[in-house]
């Protein structure tokens, strides 16, 4: 088939083999979601709540574009701002805030970095008394993974709601779960809301306390209110995330559909539904959604466009078409070398040189975790530099890797599947099958189908 081109802002980014029908055979609702104005009432109607529990429906009314619509209103009022006042740091901060938001909204590269510029040009004008300005570097730095950049500049500004949340990220990145915990229960003490609480919930889940988890997710969602519904879609989505941990694909997709009720566009629900269909053998309506999340965010590159490569190449690899999926996977190493030094993909780019499995492929797929480790030592990281271990018979280093991963309890059917995997390579046929049997409790659906889509979400903290 002929190459299909997409432009991001001026430059063309040329994807290979890409389906025609990926392109065009987009569903009937989402063509009319752009062009009627009872489009929320037929998007309701069609991927709406019908089956969702009450209490993790999304209680308010909104146009489906109205909050990047408010978000550019936001942000030109600021700008307006900044024309009158150009000496002014206090705007810039409001202004570098701004564009986090459309940041997290549209998961857009550039948001990011026009935030870092205007909270630095913030600072230059107002180098003291400027909490807003160095929260908004260290949510830049979280985007980048520089976690300890992160936890070092919130060091400088006041203890408040925002520099909180930086910690309970941060340290959840980081390895530091109790110091995630201890930041987590004093911002809910502080503030018992919608982020708040969703936080929190996250530090339940890396923790391997499903219960809380849960009743934080749930309160989060009781107190959520209309005029917060960026943090209603990442809530409804991480929740989501949790129940397709647990194989309850079915609860975790409805959740998706409430989030994609209230913004369409929202990537991490986009990719995370994508990965559910791929996970049930639905690959046609994988690549729907991969080609919903390009038509979307055509006019720019994202910091998500990498795992829509890598997705595709999943697909074509159990569709049988090998050519393809070298292709695919060639994208988005292309992408990811390009934004290595930007956002810090070290992780992202070991993942899918061992999910290559060239022998060339190896050595540099442990350089980059090990190096990764430095900043980043969640649960996913140490799973990560694990298997590269593991794909060089170094088990011994593997085992203490999984161990590491593991450390804070965390509940993960796919890092207990390693672990025993681990176990039985050195042979401890015990410890294996008792992670095996972990892996089973945790998920009873877990199974070869399951596998075949690890890897192609959001994580949890990619969420945040």
């Amino acid at each position: 088939m002929k190459g299909v081109f997409f432009q991001n802002r001026g430059n063309q980014v040329r994807l290979r083999r890409f389906a025609i029908p990926l392109l065009i055979a987009l569903p009937v609702a989402g063509l009319l979601l752009w062009s009627m104005p009872s489009a929320l009432k037929l998007w309701t109607k069609t991927f709406g709540n019908h089956g969702l529990e009450a209490n993790y429906r999304y209680q308010f009314q909104r146009s489906p574009d109205s909050i990047t619509l408010k978000l550019e209103q936001e942000i030109s009022f600021y700008q307006e701002r900044i024309r009158q006042d150009p000496n002014g740091g206090l705007n810039r901060a409001l202004l570098a805030k701004a564009y986090l938001k459309m940041a997290r909204a549209t998961g857009e590269s550039s948001w990011y970095l026009l935030a870092e510029q205007t909270a630095q040009a913030s600072l230059a004008k107002l180098p003291f008394d400027n909490d807003g300005a160095i929260f908004a570097l260290a949510r830049v730095a979280t985007a980048k993974h520089d976690f300890p950049a992160a936890l070092k500049l919130i060091q400088q500004a006041s203890k408040n709601a925002e520099t909180l949340a930086v910690q309970v990220t941060a340290n959840l990145a980081t390895g530091k779960v109790q110091a995630a915990q201890q930041a987590s229960d004093r911002l809910v003490a502080q503030n018992p809301d919608l982020n708040s609480l969703t936080l929190r919930a996250l530090v339940g889940v890396s923790q391997g306390k499903d219960e809380a988890a849960i009743q934080d997710f749930q309160q989060a969602l009781a107190a959520e209110e209309p005029e917060e519904a960026g943090s209603s879609v990442w809530a409804r989505t991480s929740l989501g995330r949790f129940y397709f941990k647990r194989g309850e694909l079915d609860r975790a997709e409805k959740l998706y559909q409430e989030a994609l009720r209230i913004l369409p566009s929202y990537p991490p629900a986009l990719l995370n539904s994508a990965e559910l269909a791929i996970r049930r053998g639905d690959y046609r309506t994988a690549e729907d959604f991969y080609s919903r999340f390009f038509q979307l965010s055509k006019n720019s590159p994202t910091v998500y466009d990498h795992i829509i490569y890598r997705g595709m190449a999943r697909v074509k690899e159990l569709e049988g078409d090998r050519a393809g999926a070298a292709q695919w996977r060639d994208e988005a190493e292309a992408r990811l070398r390009r934004d290595l030094t930007t956002f810090g993909h070290r992780r992202e780019l070991a993942r899918l040189l061992l999910e290559r499995g060239h022998p060339q492929d190896l050595a540099e797929a442990l350089t980059l975790m090990q190096a990764e480790v430095k900043v980043r030592r969640d649960a996913e990281t140490m799973d990560t530099l694990a298997w590269a271990y593991a794909q060089l018979g170094r088990w011994q280093e593997a085992q203490q890797a999984m161990q590491a991963a593991l450390r804070s309890g965390i509940r993960d059917p796919a890092l207990f599947c390693r672990a025993g995997s681990i176990e039985q390579a050195l042979g401890n046929s015990s410890q294996a099958a008792a992670f095996f049997k972990a892996e089973q409790k945790t998920d009873p659906t877990f199974d070869n189908q399951a596998r075949q889509a690890l890897g192609l979400g959001v994580g949890l903290l990619g969420l945040n």
